[in-house]
């Protein structure tokens, strides 16, 4: 399972690390990685993560999902 997901509210490597950081904490993930310039973070897991725990983990730690898709 893969899931492309928009992200807002990022401005710096920093906020890169908290969204990346936040993603790698939901069970299941087992590879993760988040592009500043695109805005966007992308999620793959051993087993069916739920939208809305990318969702919670993402807006935990302080930005905003624009949007979640199967990649």
């Amino acid at each position: 399972m893969k899931k492309k997901i928009i992200v807002e509210g990022m401005s710096c490597g920093h906020c890169v690390n908290h969204v990346k950081t936040a993603l790698e904490e939901i069970n299941g993930a087992t590879n993760v990685s988040v592009d500043l310039d695109s805005k966007t973070a992308v999620v793959e897991a051993s087993s069916e993560i739920k939208d809305s725990d990318i969702k919670f983990a993402i807006e935990d730690a302080g930005y905003e999902v624009v949007s979640i898709e199967q990649a």
